[in-house]
């Protein structure tokens, strides 16, 4: 997953940091008997996995600028 998001995030050249935590919660291909609804997720699952994405996001950014 994390090799997903700094894919996007390179592609992006960075623009992932305009996506809403909505957008930075859903990530590509996931195992089908993980797929629900954004708004079907519990409160606490959509703020953690949109706190992942941009947690990895803003590391891969970081290290490209060193």
């Amino acid at each position: 997953m994390c090799g997903q998001i700094r894919d996007f995030v390179r592609v992006s050249s960075g623009a992932t940091a305009k996506l809403s935590r909505e957008q930075t919660g859903r990530f590509d291909d996931p195992k089908p008997s993980y797929v629900a609804d954004w708004d079907a997720l519990p409160r606490w699952q959509q703020e953690t996995d949109a706190d992942i994405f941009e947690y990895v996001a803003a590391s891969w950014l970081a290290e490209r600028r060193r």
